[in-house]
């Protein structure tokens, strides 16, 4: 992934309902969610709404599909993948201690505070 798509993928990410947003689609797979449902869902105005799911979309973290009168927006876990490895990769170079903080722990084996 390039530098730049990288970090306009970042500064998408770094709002807590774009964050939120993401997080609720990550789990609707390809069916994804329709507009009003993730107003009602995250409590926000269509107009707020709107303007966050554009700047996901311009991200390329998020696709969008039109259904009649409906738009249903899916999370590209892809591109939040490539977002993951390009941090881990080519920021972080691999480092084990970091590395280690990306697998799945058993309960209570994390570090304080996480």
């Amino acid at each position: 992934m390039e530098q730049s798509k990288a970090l306009n993928a970042l500064s998408a990410l770094a709002n807590g309902t774009r964050l939120e947003l993401v997080r609720a689609l990550i789990g609707t797979g390809a069916e994804g969610l329709a507009a009003g449902d993730i107003a009602r869902r995250l409590d926000v105005s269509a107009s707020r709404l709107s303007f966050h799911l554009s700047t996901l979309e311009q991200a390329g973290l998020i696709t969008s599909r039109r259904e009649s009168r409906h738009v249903f927006y899916m999370a590209d876990a892809g591109v939040i993948g490539q977002v993951i490895a390009y941090l881990l990769n080519d920021c972080c170079c691999a480092h084990p201690e970091i590395r280690a903080c990306c697998t799945p722990e058993t309960e209570g084996s994390l570090p304080p505070g996480l």
